[in-house]
This record gives C-alpha cells, sequence and structure tokens, in this order.
C-alpha cells in the first residue's frame, strides 16, 4: 500500500474554527506537512459558510457527497455545487487524484480526540490502531455509513478519516483541542511516510476497539415538533461513557427524568450536539467492539 497523495480540508462546516485555521496555519507553512514520500495539500471546503461563520449556507456540506446526489445536476444548491466542485478536484474512487483525506472538524460534544475512518479498509483500521496505541485519549468510532456510499466528504476516496474533537463551542479557537489535532496530524502523515518507506509493516495490529454505531436517539418533541425535555445534566458530557438501563436520559420542563429502558449497555457520543438539533439527534448510541484486523476485509 502506497500513500502517495493527502488532502487535509477544514471548513466543510464554516463555523468549526480548529479545522479552518489549522488549514490556513498549513497554508502559511506548507512544507511543515510534506513527507519525503508523502505530497500533502489543504482545501477549505465551504468559503461561503466561513465568511458567514455559519455552518452552511442552503444544506449540510457534509451530507452532499452520496453518489446520487454527485450526479443530480438539478440540485443547484451553493453546498450541492461545492461538493461537486470538491469531487472534481479531489477525484473519487475510480479517479482518485488523492489517496487520503483528513476532514477536520469539531463538535459541541465532549467528543476528546475521536477519529471516525472513512471505510473499514483494512490500511485504514490498521492506521487506527497505530494512532490509539500511540494516544490511550484517541477513540475511534465508525459511523452506520462507514463506507464508499456515505453522503460524508470522507468518503469520496476509500483511505481517510474525519478527525473530530470537542468540546468546543461553534465559532470558538481552544487551544488546546487545536495543538491535539494538530499533533494528530503528524501523527497520521508521519505514519503514510513509514509505511511507504516499509518501516511499519502493514498488518502490525492484530485487533482494534471501535465504538459501532447502532442508532440515533432523538429527544422527546410534541405534536409540534418542539423540544418536551433536555439532556439530562447526569448525561450531559459523558459521552463515551456507558448508558446502562434505568440511568437518566433526558430532564422533561416539568422536572420528570426519562431514563434509558433497554437492557444492552450503550455508549452514547455527541451528546447535546449543538448542530444536530435540527437533524433530530439528541444522541448516536454506540455499542463497544474489538475487531480482530486480520479477518478484516
Amino acid at each position: 500500500m502506497s500513500i502517495q497523495r493527502v488532502a487535509i480540508v477544514g471548513g466543510t462546516h464554516g463555523n468549526e474554527w480548529t479545522g479552518i485555521y489549522l488549514v490556513k496555519k498549513f497554508q502559511n507553512n506548507p512544507q511543515s506537512i510534506q513527507r519525503s514520500t508523502v505530497e500533502t495539500t489543504t482545501l477549505l471546503a465551504n468559503p461561503k459558510a466561513i465568511a458567514l461563520n455559519q455552518r452552511y449556507v442552503d444544506r449540510d456540506l457534509n451530507r452532499c457527497f452520496g453518489q446520487d446526489d454527485l450526479n443530480d445536476t438539478t440540485l443547484t444548491g451553493y453546498e450541492n455545487t461545492q461538493a461537486r466542485t470538491i469531487a472534481t478536484a479531489l477525484g473519487q474512487t475510480h479517479t482518485s487524484k488523492v489517496d487520503f483525506i483528513i476532514d477536520l472538524h469539531s463538535s459541541t460534544a465532549n467528543m476528546g480526540l475521536t477519529l471516525l475512518p472513512a471505510s473499514y479498509h483494512p490500511f485504514n483500521l490498521q492506521l487506527m490502531a497505530h494512532l490509539s496505541e500511540q494516544n490511550p485519549d484517541v477513540r475511534v468510532c465508525c459511523g452506520v455509513q462507514c463506507n464508499q456510499d456515505s453522503p460524508m466528504l470522507r468518503s469520496i476516496v476509500p483511505l481517510g478519516c474525519t478527525i473530530e474533537v470537542g468540546a468546543i463551542a461553534q465559532g470558538v479557537l481552544d487551544a488546546q483541542r487545536f495543538q491535539q489535532t494538530e499533533t494528530l496530524i503528524h501523527s497520521i502523515l508521519d505514519y503514510l511516510d513509514a509505511t511507504n518507506q516499509q518501516k511499519i509493516a502493514s498488518t502490525t495490529h492484530s485487533s482494534l476497539m471501535i465504538y459501532q454505531s447502532i442508532e440515533s436517539i432523538d429527544y422527546p418533541r410534541n405534536s409540534m415538533g418542539e423540544l418536551e425535555a433536555m439532556i439530562h445534566p447526569q448525561l450531559q458530557g459523558k459521552d463515551y461513557e456507558p448508558l446502562k438501563a434505568g440511568d437518566p436520559m433526558f430532564l422533561t420542563f416539568a422536572g420528570e427524568t426519562i431514563v434509558y429502558e433497554e437492557r444492552s449497555i450503550v455508549f452514547p457520543v455527541f451528546i447535546n450536539e449543538a448542530a444536530y438539533y435540527e437533524k433530530g439527534i439528541a444522541m448516536t448510541l454506540t455499542e463497544k467492539q474489538h475487531i480482530k484486523l486480520s479477518q478484516t476485509a
């Protein structure tokens, strides 16, 4: 496996400043992200939303990269047009102009340092295992659509990942998370370079612990779609912590506690993410899984 061309993308969402300002930093010092065997380019994905300091203009850009949407020229909104431009610039699976994408995001939820691989490709998972071993604070979360038919920007090519850090308010920089994200980017580039030079075996790790998404849960709402409850204070900020039957989930405006009722223990993530209110998502429930990498196709 040889990874020669990498794209670092920031500003897919225009109010997530960590990725935006890291890309600007790299653009001012491009040599810092080059490696002897890896050529790295940068991209600010959503310039209009960045200028407005808002998540998007017409539609969430990170939901515009499904193949049907990319092929549908009747979708003429700014983000749909921008998605086609980006897909052409970076290439897609059959015409890839980059080999690996790093898409930078931040979250208002307490996600810490989270990696979301673009696919279950063995190389992706070996990299995730390497990074999580190198830094125990790194967690790997796989979405329901962790494949090439995903609407996410990271899915343009099979290899790559999203770096999701938080909790960070929208339109705000957090120096610690900024530095941690930058360090993680350099660790990825170092790994790719070392792999190209055969300094790291492609099957170094035999297993990887992931948090696999199983479903998303909305807030309790009335018949008009208005909120009837909020995240319970005992759950707020408890991303990646176990949630078991009887644990508080929501607190109604009348002061009633709504508890988790299922038997299986789950690990909620993206708890109370500000950008997900409009999507009808209060949190995403995950299961903790150990993948045997030697058996991953």
